[in-house]
């Protein structure tokens, strides 16, 4: 049965990829669901609900207002709660429930902008997928509607004070950066990695970047793309306003990079690195790069896996998409692999597969709820 978890845990929801991205924003961010997906994204895949505030919200949707589609029943509350808040914009995050019922999102992101006088956009999730199809959809909606646009006067913009010594167009902006794909709950350890890089002029957007910088983000000089699902948002503004844009990922934490250097040996012939795109890609330069010898000797080979989004520009011949957690464990039992670098809440499938050859822990927050902090 496809889809069936018999030995990992649900991986982060489309809903909870959306409300990540807009998360420090300054926003009204409304779940529209009953209560339980809020819950559920606030508990547990939102490490900066419990250190850093928010407006975010749960429509509280009753049985009768999802049948009968009360929707000024949601807009209403949106504005009780706007006059106290006073925030910048309006996003209301779709759940399974108004997927269901067929909400219509546009006319309530017209509604909401009619009654709140903000700025609203709607994100159809319908929590059937992964976390990387909210981010993709929210960062995209998100740029759309602010870049090129003042921000509202007077409203919250979470973002942090940027130097008055770059001018936007000296500024990189990075892309794709939440907890949910970095595994980091604040932007002080993924500035600390882009210095290291040697990238001391970075706007992370949605991490320490506000609003105001989103609406100047057709000013940079260019983008680092640091996800699969941030690649079309860069590939819009690179159409509409020129912006050039790389990808990359240069948060690997030092902890596996120590483990992969001191663990990696010549009994190691094939390695597969599970996580997301970018961040295995990365990790497998690395690898590459203190083993070149055995690369260039073809003494060495690694593959890459994910669950998530993967871009066929950016994947190797032997990289897979994993569709699900069975299509993992036929590829483990087949015993090609001398070590699999992955989360450590893999390794239970691995070992019902027959694994038993080494392993090297990299968390994926998606996956596990295990920072990097």
């Amino acid at each position: 049965m496809k889809k069936l978890l018999k030995y990992l845990s649900p991986f982060a929801p489309d809903q909870s990829g959306a409300s990540g991205v807009l998360y420090e924003l300054g926003g009204l961010i409304v779940i529209c669901d009953a209560g339980g997906c809020a819950g559920n994204i606030c508990g547990f895949d939102e490490p900066r609900w419990f250190t850093q505030k928010s407006a975010v919200f749960s429509a509280g949707l009753r049985d009768m207002d999802a049948i009968m589609g009360r929707d000024d029943r949601l807009i209403a509350k949106l504005k009780s709660a706007q006059e106290s808040l006073n925030c910048s914009f309006s996003a209301i995050i779709g759940t399974p429930v108004p997927a269901v019922i067929a909400t219509d999102m546009k006319a309530l992101k017209r509604m909401a902008e009619k009654g709140l006088g903000i700025p609203s956009i709607t994100i159809s999730c319908d929590g059937t997928k992964y976390y990387d199809k909210g981010e993709e959809d929210a960062w995209l909606a998100l740029f759309r509607e602010f870049v090129g646009k003042a921000p509202i006067s007077g409203a919250d913009d979470s973002g942090k004070e940027n130097s008055d010594s770059n001018t936007e167009k000296e500024l990189i902006g990075i892309i794709g950066a939440t907890p949910l794909e970095t595994g980091y709950s604040s932007d002080t350890p993924l500035k600390d990695a882009l210095k290291t890089a040697g990238i001391n002029n970075a706007l992370i957007y949605s991490m320490g970047a506000g609003l105001s910088d989103i609406s100047n983000a057709g000013n940079v000089s260019k983008n680092i793309v640091v996800s699969a699902q941030a690649l079309k948002t860069a590939q819009y503004l690179k159409e509409t306003y020129g912006t050039p844009y790389e990808v990359g990922y240069p948060f690997i934490p030092d902890s596996v990079v120590s483990a992969v250097i001191s663990k990696i040996n010549n009994k190691h012939k094939k390695i597969l690195i599970l996580h997301s795109q970018f961040a295995a890609n990365e990790l497998r330069t690395i690898i590459r790069s203190f083993h070149s010898n055995r690369v260039s000797s073809d003494d060495l080979q690694i593959d890459c896996a994910t669950f998530f989004m993967q871009s066929p520009d950016y994947k190797e011949e032997q990289d897979y998409m994993l569709s699900d957690e069975d299509e993992l464990f036929e590829l483990a039992s087949e015993e090609r692999y001398d070590l699999i670098i992955g989360d450590g809440d893999l390794q239970p499938l691995l070992k019902a597969a027959g694994y038993r050859r080494d392993f090297i822990d990299y968390p994926h927050f998606a996956i596990s709820g295990r920072t990097n902090d």
